[in-house]
């Protein structure tokens, strides 16, 4: 159930930053609203950022040789 969640959430907040960026380019808002669009944009960057790191080093096996934990990378091409 939290896989899902942050991934709900990762997903709204990449869609809240898709449209603050066309706000901003459409060049609807004012200066202070324009200012606060992008501290908030930020925020979501930042947010979107983590999401994605995260998710990243989730996706790292651990393979034990030799005594040793060795990542590898998540490989998703399926062999043949």
């Amino acid at each position: 159930m939290a896989r899902k969640k942050a991934s709900l959430d990762f997903e709204q907040s990449l869609a809240d930053l898709q449209t603050l960026v066309e706000r901003l380019e459409n060049g609807e808002l004012s200066l202070e609203d324009s200012l606060s669009a992008f501290e908030n944009g930020i925020r979501l960057t930042r947010d979107c950022q983590s999401a994605l790191a995260q998710a990243e080093q989730k996706v790292q096996v651990l393979l034990e040789k030799d005594g040793e934990l060795t990542e590898e990378p998540f490989d998703t091409e399926q062999p043949e």
